[in-house]
């Protein structure tokens, strides 16, 4: 079991480079190829008609949209050759969160970055990593707008609450879990926004993960009061060093909106490690 299809989603923000590099150096891990797809916001048109002089600007924003595009495909492209890794780039026409999920249903493994405040430029839709995650079908491994991640996927936490998000994710990150140094399954107890239900325990499932040639271990995490599970996830990360968060993403799909679990909300807005999440 290995990622043999790799999409990387780049668009004009500072960190799309960044972000390239890490797709790369997960190509060149498992000996994938990669597909740039470039997406960007896209403005209605018809905005641009509705006051007097706004048509020229219109055309100017075309004319500065395909310069940037080319500026990002000649980087792939450089890229790509200097990491020896086969790649392709594609330029979507549509809206970010129609043409990105459409393609990403073709990957074994999606890499999307977190949307950074601080820049225009990663808006590309409205809740557009929510929307991905949720529609994609495909594990999607998020990059956080700020950060260094010299290495992804040598120490890793696995969220575990025995859901089918859960298992989704730890058995869509079999590939890296098989090559990691080492992998913790942690179960969270006692948080504020805990899923109630019946749970699987993390022993069991960590049994299961071993098979695949992964170093397990598990953990019972006790969260403090009134905290959230997602603080004490990304809490637990941090304190024992991992390098890449595993867990399921939990909501639905509405029109136009993409409405997540707290656990995921959480991640999503606070993320200070790679996380790849599936649903």
């Amino acid at each position: 079991m290995s990622y043999r299809s790799i999409l990387v989603h780049l668009d004009n923000s500072e960190r799309s480079a960044p972000r390239l590099d890490v797709a790369l150096r997960i190509a060149k891990q498992f000996g994938a190829q990669i597909t740039g797809l470039h997406a960007i916001f896209t403005p209605d048109p018809r905005a641009f008609f509705v006051m007097a002089g706004t048509a020229q600007y219109y055309s100017d924003h075309l004319r500065a949209r395909e310069e940037r595009r080319g500026a990002v495909q000649r980087l792939f492209y450089a890229e790509c050759v200097r990491a020896k890794v086969t790649g392709h780039f594609l330029a979507a026409r549509e809206h970010g969160n129609q043409a990105v999920a459409q393609y990403a249903r073709l990957a074994d493994l999606v890499i999307a970055g977190q949307s950074d405040p601080n820049d225009p430029e990663s808006y590309i839709d409205d809740h557009f990593a929510e929307h991905l995650v949720m529609t994609a079908g495909r594990p999607v491994l998020l990059v956080p707008y700020a950060g260094v991640f010299p290495s992804i996927g040598s120490r890793i936490l696995i969220a575990w609450n025995g859901g089918r998000e859960a298992a989704r994710a730890a058995f869509d990150a079999v590939p890296f879990l098989a090559r990691a140094k080492q992998n913790t399954v942690v179960t969270v107890h006692g948080a504020a926004d805990e899923l109630p239900g019946d749970r699987i325990p993390g022993a069991d499932i960590a049994l299961t993960l071993a098979r695949h040639d992964a170093v397990v271990d598990v953990l019972e995490l006790e969260a403090p009061t009134g905290a959230r599970a997602g603080d004490a996830l990304l809490s637990c990360a941090h304190d024992r060093g991992c390098d890449l968060l595993v867990m399921g993403a939990y909501g639905h799909a509405r029109w136009q909106e993409a409405v997540m679990g707290g656990v995921t909300r959480t991640v999503l807005r606070s993320m200070t490690l790679p996380v790849l999440m599936s649903r």
